[in-house]
């Protein structure tokens, strides 16, 4: 199996935001996130602890209007660096799957390091996507942070809110769950030889 270092960092400058993010699949799930948006700054800590992946953001953007370019253009930046990250992920266990508690609200996510990208998100209560947390974190990008970093990142991405009654807490342990399966689909699996598809390429 490799050794080879499995980091990345990617950069995206529009007329809407400025993002760099760095990431350390190998890592100890070091955060150190800065986006302007203080719920999405809990949410990425959060996905960095649970997945493991250090995981550096500096995100610069016109939160003034709108959080939306800027959680979403952080959320696309992030799937590149973890697709870089990867390499040709010869050696990965590529499938993860967890389910997560917090208090009353529990998430199922299921990933493929596949190379396809496929999002099925569903379970959310309703109005959830209506919700503002924090200010300025409205519900729906919740679901678009999940389509955002899957396309991104090559990745096949199933996320089932099974129960929740707390809009923080639906969204805080989807970011979990994710977290959890992810870790499992990029963690080197000794007993891999090579690239872990019959076809022989991801």
């Amino acid at each position: 199996m490799s050794s080879q270092s499995r980091t990345a960092t990617v950069s995206r400058g529009t007329s809407e935001s400025r993002v760099e993010v760095s990431v350390d699949l190998d890592g100890t799930g070091a955060g150190d996130v800065s986006t302007g948006v203080r719920f999405y700054d809990h949410m990425l800590l959060s996905l960095a602890k649970h997945s493991l992946i250090d995981l550096t953001v500096r995100a610069d953007g016109d939160v003034d209007v709108d959080a939306h370019h800027t959680v979403e253009d952080v959320a696309i930046v992030l799937g590149q660096a973890v697709r870089e990250a990867l390499g040709d992920k010869s050696g990965i266990s590529r499938f993860g799957d967890a389910t997560v508690p917090l208090d009353e609200a529990l998430v199922h996510a299921v990933v493929d390091v596949a190379g396809r990208p496929y999002v099925v998100h569903t379970g959310e209560p309703e109005g959830q996507e209506y919700v503002v947390i924090g200010g300025n974190f409205v519900g729906s990008l919740t679901r678009h942070v999940l389509e955002s970093f899957a396309y991104n990142a090559g990745i096949a991405l199933h996320v089932r809110v099974l129960g929740g009654r707390d809009p923080h807490h639906v969204v805080e342990a989807q970011f979990k769950a994710l977290a959890r399966a992810l870790r499992a689909a990029v963690a080197r699996d000794p007993r891999v030889s090579g690239i872990p598809s019959a076809k022989g390429a991801l």
